[in-house]
């Protein structure tokens, strides 16, 4: 099954990364860019066995949640969304 995972700064966390590019693009011209923020995508494949397929996805999120917290996102300056993609 496959699974995005899209991690953001919270709210109130400074986004170097995103603050340098409103600034590239202001200098390019782009003078209506009045914020950007940067997000991570992770796509993981998991591998699902059996057949209840609304029982896998229930597992699969649950998996990917444990995932997120262990290792993917810092639950200090991160959000995260989860998305089962199929």
């Amino acid at each position: 099954m496959e699974v995005e995972v899209k991690i953001r700064l919270k709210h109130g966390v400074a986004d170097p990364e995103g603050e340098n590019t409103k600034k590239a693009l202001n200098l390019l011209g782009f003078s209506n860019v009045v914020a950007v923020r940067t997000i991570k995508t992770f796509v993981i494949d998991v591998k699902v066995e059996g057949g209840d397929r609304d029982g896998a996805e229930e597992r699969v999120r649950h998996e990917v949640e444990e995932m997120c917290k262990k290792l993917l996102a810092n639950p200090v300056i991160h959000e995260y969304e989860i998305n089962i993609l199929g």
